[in-house]
């Protein structure tokens, strides 16, 4: 039984120290009641009660208060960034007139199905990733941002860099160009209103034009296909150097032996069959920009959102030192634009 439910018990013994005098042998003795206790006595504590002091808690500190708001904020922050939106600089000319040197833009990241972070933070060391399911497939003319897939003998980019570009051909379609016209499986697809050409062509053929080797340029390109998935590709010893790289990137072996034949895995074959879909990405200033016609098919894989609306938009080429100027080259009218 707990201490503090035990009762208190009285005391029966004769006191040895009382004065009342004895009385002699076989005489009548009065007997005295015991004096019965007090309220004091019957109220009195054990002296061993454990008494228990409560202190007040102290309250936090203003500053643990505002460590903790930051936190907050900054897990939210990261929470959005890497699942909802994201914001870029545009760095290059490659999509003007739309998107121009020293824009500011907010990408859709979920809108094709966020993914968590593909390389460790600050690195360039690419992680596993998963992908959130997405609300609509990319489509022909979206302005889109995507994990660089690499050159076109590249089995992956040596940075983990992102372009932006507009998607000009889904898997299957068949792209073409012809003197500056693009076609996409035979219609002629529009430009974008601010899309930009040059009088001269930029690039020639065999070492700057994917696939190698062929006779086209900026300009007069194709007829190619995009690949999609469970396509049969047939492999001969003519056009093995087209698709030994693409074929590698999926995580297969191939090789052309002695004898012409094709050994795919280390098994003869002479068809692959593919098992990703793809992209063809130009960018708007079609005479100078590093987009599918220079490095090839893009993988669905490596799409990370759709370009949305510029927010700011200034000349990055002059130093915040002069602010005077910095501040006069802010283009006003670019600043809440929509991305068509």
């Amino acid at each position: 039984m707990p201490e503090k439910d035990k009762p208190i018990l009285q005391d029966n013994k004769p006191d040895e120290t009382s004065d009342i005098p004895k009385e002699p042998i076989g005489t009548s003795k009065e007997i005295i009641p015991a004096s019965p206790l007090t309220d004091k006595s019957a109220t009195e504590s054990p002296k061993d009660t454990v008494e228990h002091i409560i202190h007040s808690p102290k309250p936090p500190s203003k500053l643990k208060e505002y460590f903790d708001a930051l936190l907050f904020a900054g897990v939210v922050a990261l929470i959005l960034k890497i699942i909802f939106v994201e914001a870029y600089r545009i760095p290059s000319s490659s999509m003007e007139n739309t998107l121009l040197v020293g824009d500011f833009l907010l990408v859709n990241k979920f809108i094709y199905g966020a993914t968590t972070p593909r390389n460790i933070p600050f690195t360039h060391t690419r992680i596993p990733y998963f992908r959130f399911p997405a609300l609509k497939e990319p489509d022909r003319g979206d302005v889109v941002v995507f994990d660089y897939p690499g050159n076109a003998n590249e089995l992956v980019a040596p940075e983990v860099t992102n372009y932006i570009k507009r998607l000009i051909g889904k898997p299957g379609d068949t792209i073409q160009i012809v003197n500056k016209t693009l076609f996409v499986n035979s219609a002629v697809f529009p430009n974008p209103p601010h899309a930009k050409f040059s009088e001269s062509v930029s690039r020639g053929s065999y070492t700057d034009i994917f696939p190698r080797g062929r006779q086209w340029n900026d300009d007069n390109y194709g007829p190619i296909v995009v690949p999609k998935q469970g396509d049969v590709i047939t492999i001969t010893p003519e056009n093995i150097d087209d698709w030994k790289t693409f074929i590698k990137r999926e995580g297969h072996s191939i090789r052309l032996a002695a004898d012409n034949k094709i050994f795919i895995d280390e098994t003869e074959n002479s068809t692959y069959k593919v098992e990703k879909n793809y992209y063809f990405m130009m960018g708007d200033n079609r005479n100078n920009s590093s987009d599918s016609r220079v490095w090839g098919f893009m993988p669905a894989e490596n799409v990370i959102g759709e370009a949305i609306i510029i927010y700011w938009s200034w000349n990055p080429d002059i130093p915040f030192a002069e602010f005077g100027r910095l501040f006069d080259s802010i283009r006003w009218d670019r600043i809440a634009k929509i991305i068509h």
